[in-house]
C-alpha cells in the first residue's frame, strides 16, 4: 500500500523573487518619508503683502528666494539676510522698492518706498503729516511702478488787505488760495504781493492794495522823517531784534517790547509775537507818532538809538 503523499510546503517569503524589490521600494519610501519630515521646512513667504506657506529643501533664504522666483535688488527690503540658514516654521518678508516723485512745500524730490500705501510711505520717510494736505488719501496705494505726492504743510501766515491785518494758518497751494480762504476781495487794478500764484511760504506777509498812492480806510500813513529813524537800533537794544521776545516782567513783548495797551491802542491784534518783523515795526512808528515824538515814555533805556546812524 503506497504511503500519502505530502502536502508541499509553504513558501517561505523572504525566499520570494519579489523581496528584494519589496524591501528597496518601502526603503525608499522610508528615506523619502525622512527626508519630507526632517529635511523640508515650511515657510511663511510674504511679498509684497501677500502671504504664500512654502515647503523647501532649501537650504539658505537666498536658495529659496531662487527656487521661488523672486528677485531682490536695490532699496528692496529683506527681513533676513539672503546668507542665513532657512529655519523651519520661520517668515521670511519682501518688499520691493516704489519711486516716488514727492513734492512739499513747491519742492520736489525723487525718493524710494517701500511702503505700499500712501501713509506708511510718508512715515518711512519720516514726514510728519500731522494738519497737512495731502494729494493722495492715505490708504492709497503706491504701485510698484512709483507715485507722484504733492503735499503741504500748515504754515502761518500774514494778510494786510486795507483794515485787515490779520495772520491765519494755512495749507494753500498760493497766495490766492490764501485770500480766498479768507475771503478778502482782490478787485481788478489791485496790487497783490507776493504774486497771486506765488507760494506763501512761512511767515509770508501777504499785502492786498488799491491802485494808486490813495491808503487803505483806517490805515495810518508813516511820515518819511519817523519811516528813518533808526528803528533797527532800537529793536535791538530793547530785544536784540527777536520778534518773538517775551519779557514776562511786564509782560512786554516783540522787537520793541511793546505791552499789550500800548500794542492795542495802535490797532495791533493779538500779541506783537503773534506778527512778522514788518508789522511790529509799522506799529512802533505809529506808537511813535501818536506820542508826538514822545519816546521817553515808551522806550526810556533804548528810544535814544533812534537817533543814532540808520
Amino acid at each position: 500500500m503506497r504511503g500519502r503523499r505530502r502536502a508541499p510546503r509553504p513558501q517561505i517569503p523572504w525566499r520570494s523573487p519579489w523581496t528584494p524589490v519589496v524591501c528597496v521600494t518601502g526603503l525608499a519610501a522610508a528615506a523619502t518619508l525622512f527626508a519630507v519630515t526632517h529635511l523640508s521646512k515650511d515657510v511663511r513667504l510674504v511679498v509684497d503683502g501677500e502671504t504664500v506657506a512654502v515647503r523647501s529643501f532649501a537650504a539658505s533664504v537666498q536658495d529659496l528666494l531662487v527656487d521661488a522666483g523672486i528677485s531682490v535688488g536695490f532699496g528692496d527690503y529683506l527681513s533676513l539676510s539672503v546668507r542665513d540658514s532657512l529655519a523651519d516654521g520661520g517668515t521670511i518678508e519682501v518688499r520691493h522698492a516704489r519711486p516716488i516723485r514727492l513734492t512739499i512745500d513747491g519742492r520736489t524730490t525723487r525718493r524710494m518706498v517701500t511702503s505700499s500705501n500712501v501713509a506708511d510711505a510718508l512715515a518711512e520717510l519720516e514726514i510728519d503729516q500731522a494738519g497737512g494736505r495731502v494729494s493722495a488719501p492715505p490708504t492709497g496705494t503706491v504701485p510698484l511702478s512709483g507715485m507722484s505726492i504733492t503735499m503741504f504743510t500748515e504754515r502761518r501766515v500774514y494778510v494786510i488787505a486795507g483794515r485787515h491785518r490779520r495772520w491765519t494758518v494755512t495749507t494753500a497751494g498760493t497766495v490766492r488760495d490764501v485770500l480766498r480762504q479768507e475771503r478778502i476781495p482782490a478787485p481788478r487794478g489791485y496790487k497783490i504781493t507776493p504774486a497771486p500764484e506765488s507760494f506763501p511760504r512761512q511767515g509770508t506777509v501777504i499785502r492786498v492794495e488799491p491802485p494808486g498812492p490813495v491808503l487803505p480806510p483806517h490805515t495810518v500813513a508813516i511820515r518819511p522823517d519817523v519811516a528813518g529813524l533808526n528803528w533797527a537800533g532800537l529793536a535791538q537794544c530793547e530785544s536784540g531784534g527777536n520778534p518773538r521776545a517775551l519779557n514776562p516782567g511786564g509782560p512786554y513783548y516783540g522787537m520793541y517790547q511793546f505791552n499789550l495797551a500800548s500794542w492795542q491802542a495802535v490797532g495791533g491784534a493779538g500779541t506783537p509775537v503773534m506778527w512778522p518783523a514788518e508789522e511790529q515795526t509799522y506799529r512802533a512808528q505809529m506808537l511813535y507818532q501818536r506820542v508826538s515824538g514822545r519816546w521817553q515814555g515808551q522806550w526810556p533805556h533804548c528810544g535814544a538809538r533812534l537817533f543814532g546812524r540808520s
